[in-house]
């Protein structure tokens, strides 16, 4: 009889658990880190993407509420191109909504950070619109758990509630009757054994599959950091040296509008895209922001008196700019291939330049990062001179006439010269 007494106790705390796990499981989700997601997010989505309005792709506030599949958008933010290709219906109807526009693929982007992304997004969305209701603007009502989650959730609990008082009262009287009635509860002698501590795990080393499986474990584990650690080394994503005078982009490139070429000029017509001397500054802050301290370092780098408005080239002196984006010397880039020929934007390389306080390197500059953007780039061929120049010589070689290595750039600096 008391065996079932203890038995009886163990079910009502036993169901209470289950109760409990219930309520857990209910209620509990996985959540990404917002602060972490803040980085990725200025880091990789502002060139295409603003939170509450619609840029080169749709606002993210509002999308990222109305949906609510977080594996799915996992799955998007990583590769949107293999969704598209499996036909997947989200992933179409996103695509044809967008008109068809092609968006980045982020597979550098871990599970995790995906998922911070997506936190950082929603609880910068809620804030907004909590702020907007405030002002006594209209709020985008949340979703909150439904109705028969909240009955169901409600009736476990009382069921609970009532089963352990069963079983509890169900034990008190058990209790008792063992009390008035010794003699039903017969106790039988238990023999107890010396507990070895390292039993179990003396049977662990002796099993030689177990050994082999942690052998394997290990191996991975530290192969996959080897492997990452190398694949990193000399990838400066994200790299802001102190430069000498601190110039706001933002600023210049951002709210006034200057043409990145207007200062780099050498991106059209060169391999360099060139930092303008500090007289090409002189432009415009002999009169703007003369009492500005960052304006003043020109000044005193030129040996310029701004009262006199003449320079001493005795007081003169370079100006020591740290360089953000080196490649290795094995690496050739040349800037006008890449900006008059192919015509791209400076912002495809050196992200959204226009929003940076400070200049820091945006993209990683790796060997896969370019050739997966030269895969994906499409050349127009039309009307650019470079091209009609190999379609000339196509011509001749198909003619079986002679062609000589200056038609084909051979006489170029840049063939030979870095």
């Amino acid at each position: 009889m008391r065996s079932i007494s203890l038995t009886l106790k163990q079910l009502s705390r036993s169901f209470l658990l289950v109760a409990g796990f219930a309520i857990l499981g209910l209620s509990a989700h996985a959540q990404g880190d917002a602060a972490k997601g803040e980085a990725i997010f200025k880091s990789k989505c502002t060139a295409c993407h603003k939170i509450d309005q619609k840029v080169v792709g749709p606002a993210l506030g509002p999308a990222l509420v109305s949906e609510t599949d977080d594996k799915w958008l996992v799955k998007w933010i990583q590769n949107n191109q293999a969704l598209i290709a499996a036909h997947d219906a989200k992933a179409v109807k996103v695509y044809n909504d967008n008109a068809q526009g092609t968006m980045t693929v982020f597979a550098d982007l871990s599970d995790a950070d995906a998922n911070n992304v997506i936190a950082y997004v929603r609880t910068t969305w809620a804030d907004m619109q909590k702020k907007q209701a405030s002002s006594g603007g209209t709020v985008v009502a949340e979703k909150g758990p439904s109705d028969i989650m909240v009955y169901s959730l409600i009736g476990i609990i009382i069921v609970a509630f009532v089963v352990i008082l069963v079983l509890n009262k169900v034990i008190k009287t058990l209790e008792r009757l063992i009390e008035n009635k010794p003699d039903l509860l017969v106790e039988e002698p238990v023999e107890v054994a010396p507990v070895d501590k390292y039993a179990f795990a003396r049977k662990l080393v002796k099993n030689k599959k177990f050994v082999f499986f942690v052998l394997i474990c290990v191996s991975i584990s530290g192969g996959s950091w080897t492997w990452v650690t190398l694949w990193e080394t000399n990838v400066h994503q994200g790299y802001q040296p102190v430069q000498p005078i601190k110039f706001p982009h933002d600023l210049h490139a951002g709210a006034m509008q200057i043409k990145c070429q207007y200062c780099h000029s050498g991106a059209y017509k060169s391999k360099n895209a060139s930092i303008p001397s500090l007289n090409f500054c002189m432009n415009c802050h002999k009169t703007v922001k003369t009492e500005s301290p960052e304006v003043q370092k020109i000044y005193a780098a030129l040996g310029y008196d701004p009262k006199t408005a003449k320079y001493d080239s005795t007081k003169a002196r370079p100006i020591q700019w740290v360089r953000i984006h080196n490649l290795p010397d094995f690496a050739y880039f040349n800037h006008s291939q890449h900006v008059k020929v192919a015509g791209l934007k400076c912002q495809t390389c050196h992200g959204p330049v226009e929003t940076m306080k400070e200049v820091y390197q945006y993209s990683p500059l790796t060997m896969k990062w370019c050739i997966q953007c030269h895969k994906r780039t499409e050349v127009n061929y039309k009307g650019n001179a470079y091209y009609d120049k190999l379609q000339q010589v196509h011509n001749l070689l198909a003619k079986g006439e002679k062609v000589t290595e200056a038609q084909m750039g051979g006489i170029e600096c840049g063939k030979c010269h870095y």
